[in-house]
């Protein structure tokens, strides 16, 4: 069997870092297994639905190297919708209520308050033609429910292991709208089945969705897909992640955070699993290491900080072709490989980068603290060429002079070369100065 997964998000606001942990997962895992990866946008839901978030789901999973393999949108398949929930309503497996939402509320309330579960009592089966003729004649237009068969349903889980529902607990969902709209619950089946998706992977919310589907799945007579349902990450307070609040985007974390891609993927593709948390600088890499089995059942929380902290890892490792890019999109065209090796220990972001160019290439107010120290130190400094070695000289040979050593020696010379108490080791920073600008600075004046 071909492994094929799908993420499919619907285009109602922006991915935040749980919908795009779930599509990391899918990729992982059908890359592990040489599979396939659909994206499906279910955009059904017309008033919510935007184009622009649509256009900004692919740019997020372009920015995260999650490439699709195949590509499918619902708003295209409602003729598919229509001719399965036909042969549902033939079968007599979907059948018309006329409840309005507040009547269902008031049902569902006073079950609540007998301590019954709120499921639908089926009274709707009840009707006979002349009920449900005098109900339209009121103007009422049905909605259509699933007919479930009050059998157990069981599945064995990739993360939650063995799961088991009873049918007769489970509420006949709602498949179709007063308005004829198909919703989630048939339409993901449909697509799930027409599309040959052999493993679904989504969160946990959709456990109890899962064992209803599996029941259209059968009554479709599609092939019922492998499930696995990953806890939901939540934020460093706890608290659940949502597209509506806009919480925690991947669209910020890009734009506004400078977070890099593989700092991200690095960091969701181990959160709430067995493995630690380290820094990768290739997708490859994480598909090597996979296994869903690693997932824990705890709930993961995604931390801002660490994320921050995996960044600067990721920074500091990466070499200078694979930020050219991003310094030449920051005005840092002219910045080379070892202007790059020279300030990556001390970056969180690759905008701070502009920071060191300024100090390397542009005019400095240095801090000249102590100016006779700094005369002797400028009449000792080596004639150019200048390299990796030049700073060792020149501090040895100002020890020498001066007897300074240690902080008194070396905060001094850090201050009036890049006007910071701290920074990149000045070994690599000191070529990069020259000597006409050293010397200048040494002597206290802007360059």
């Amino acid at each position: 069997m071909s492994v094929a997964v799908r993420f499919a998000p619907s285009p109602t606001g922006l991915l935040h870092v749980g919908n795009v942990r779930l599509a990391l997962v899918n990729w992982l895992f059908a890359r592990k297994a040489g599979g396939n990866f659909l994206l499906r946008l279910d955009d059904t839901d017309e008033e919510r639905s935007k184009p622009e978030y649509a256009e900004g789901i692919e740019r997020d999973l372009t920015w995260l190297g999650l490439t699709w393999d195949r590509f499918a949108r619902e708003s295209d398949r409602y003729g598919r919708y229509d001719a399965v929930a036909a042969a549902l309503k033939a079968s007599g497996r979907l059948y018309p209520c006329y409840e309005t939402p507040e009547e269902l509320n008031l049902k569902r309330a006073s079950l609540v308050s007998q301590g019954r579960p709120p499921i639908y009592d089926r009274a709707a089966l009840r009707l006979g033609d002349a009920d449900r003729t005098r109900l339209e004649a009121e103007g009422r237009k049905p909605h259509w429910r699933f007919k479930l068969e009050h059998t157990p349903v069981e599945w064995t889980d990739l993360v939650r292991g063995p799961v088991h529902f009873e049918g007769s607990a489970l509420s006949d969902p709602v498949l179709i709208r007063e308005d004829g709209r198909p919703l989630y619950t048939l339409t993901s089946v449909v697509d799930d089945a027409d599309l040959a998706i052999t493993h679904v992977i989504r969160g946990e919310d959709h456990v109890a969705n899962t064992a209803v589907q599996i029941q259209i799945f059968e009554a479709v007579g599609g092939a019922v897909p492998v499930f696995a349902h990953l806890p939901l990450l939540t934020d460093a307070t706890g608290q659940g992640l949502s597209k509506r609040l806009g919480s925690l985007s991947v669209a910020s974390l890009r734009e506004e955070e400078g977070i890099e891609p593989m700092a991200l993927a690095s960091l969701l593709a181990k959160l709430g699993t067995s493995d630690a948390i380290e820094p990768r600088l290739t997708l490859d890499e994480l598909v090597a290491e996979f296994d869903i089995a690693k997932v824990s059942r705890a709930t993961p929380k995604f931390d801002p900080e660490e994320l921050l902290r995996l960044n600067a890892r990721i920074l500091h490792l990466l070499p200078f072709e694979r930020v050219s890019e991003e310094l030449a999109a920051l005005g840092l065209a002219e910045a080379d490989a070892a202007f790059w090796e020279a300030v990556r220990p001390n970056l969180s972001r690759v905008a701070e980068a502009r920071d060191w160019w300024a100090v390397t290439h542009a005019p400095v107010a240095p801090a000249a603290d102590d100016p006779a120290f700094l005369a002797e130190a400028a009449a000792l400094l080596p004639e150019e060429p200048w390299d990796l070695s030049t700073w060792g000289t020149w501090t040895g040979a100002v020890k020498a002079k001066t007897g300074r050593k240690g902080k008194d020696l070396f905060l001094p010379l850090r201050r009036a070369l890049t006007g910071r108490d701290h920074g990149p080791e000045l070994k690599n920073l000191l070529p990069l100065i020259g000597r006409t600008r050293a010397e200048k600075r040494l002597a206290g004046e802007t360059a």
